[in-house]
């Protein structure tokens, strides 16, 4: 059978953990009773000798390895369905899709069937067998633009790895309420918010989330920034951008009250009257290939309803110059 190798140091913090809540921390693409069973099975090393006890007890600096088996038995029910993708480059390894508004990525509790997986199992059925049916990370339901999945094991772990470390580029586009002077940074950790858990929350002690953003184009009392996320947390862009006062426009979770700037044209308040989802874009996206270690890079337009509102944020701000 075979095999791929992966392997990291035990974080010192661990210090008096169960190894098995330790891999499932350093691992996170499975879950914990396939570690568990790696381990009995003596799929896993500790300083190089083999470790077999779920609930030995790490010191902390370990090196682990861990020999994970190429091609895993799918561990969930999700079915293929034949649903069009846009699907702007793929090869043996990643495929890289961009995604339209109202396409849920991931099977989930009331969204078991007509998701972005389940679209990608039909298209490449060897995804099965992937953690998380072969995602690399997800976009919003109501978030456009480009997403990246491996298409066999070795790609999973070099792509999920690459973006641990920082090393994978995504800029996203985004209209914002209020006007902005200048680019920035919002560093400001995020977790579940204290009392609604569906939504996330600037918390401090939360983890860590860095959002730069710069100024794209300016209008009248909206702004279109251009975004890089340098940490990848859920709702990451949607929070940080209410935390510093200038919601995303359409946000019907983190927008708040719709505002309609005085003076607006008839055109302009109709636009953001209808325009009923966040207006954020994943513009750009870039990684070094996983096979081929190739840089490449790929770019998808704004699509229509939010190019319409771009549009009409300009018409607006120019009529208000007259």
């Amino acid at each position: 059978m075979t095999e791929i190798l992966l392997n990291g140091a035990v974080p010192v913090s661990a210090h008096g953990q169960r190894l098995d809540q330790v891999l499932a921390a350093m691992f996170p693409d499975y879950s914990r009773s396939r570690l568990q069973q790696w381990l009995r099975e003596g799929r896993v090393r500790l300083n190089g000798e083999v470790q077999q006890v779920t609930k030995f007890k790490v010191l902390g600096g370990e090196q682990v390895e861990l020999r994970v088996p190429e091609t895993l038995p799918s561990s969930n029910d999700w079915q293929p369905q034949a649903i069009t993708l846009d699907i702007v480059y793929e090869d043996a390894d990643v495929i890289i899709v961009n995604k339209r508004a109202g396409l849920v990525v991931h099977p989930a509790a009331g969204n078991h069937e007509g998701t972005l997986v389940n679209a990608l199992l039909a298209h490449a059925p060897e995804m099965a067998g992937l953690p998380r049916g072969g995602l690399i990370h997800r976009l919003d339901k109501d978030t456009t633009g480009l997403l990246v999945a491996a298409r066999n094991l070795k790609a999973h772990h070099k792509l999920t790895r690459a973006l641990q470390e920082r090393e994978v580029k995504r800029i996203y586009l985004a209209v914002v309420n209020g006007e902005f002077t200048a680019g920035g940074t919002v560093d400001a950790p995020l977790d579940r918010h204290p009392v609604d858990r569906k939504r996330r929350a600037v918390v401090m002690g939360g983890r860590e989330a860095v959002t730069h953003y710069r100024i794209e184009e300016r209008f009248r009392a909206h702004t279109l920034l251009r975004c890089q996320l340098e940490t990848g947390r859920t709702h990451q862009i949607r929070v940080h951008m209410t935390h510093i006062h200038h919601p995303i426009v359409g946000d019907p979770v983190y927008g708040g009250r719709l505002r309609i700037p005085r003076g607006a044209t008839p055109a302009l308040v109709q636009c953001l009257r209808g325009f009923s989802r966040q207006a954020l874009h994943a513009a750009q996206l870039g990684f070094v290939h996983p096979a081929t270690q190739t840089p490449m890079e790929w770019q998808a337009p704004v699509p229509q309803d939010m190019q319409a509102l771009i549009d009409t944020l300009r018409e607006d701000t120019r009529d208000a110059a007259v």
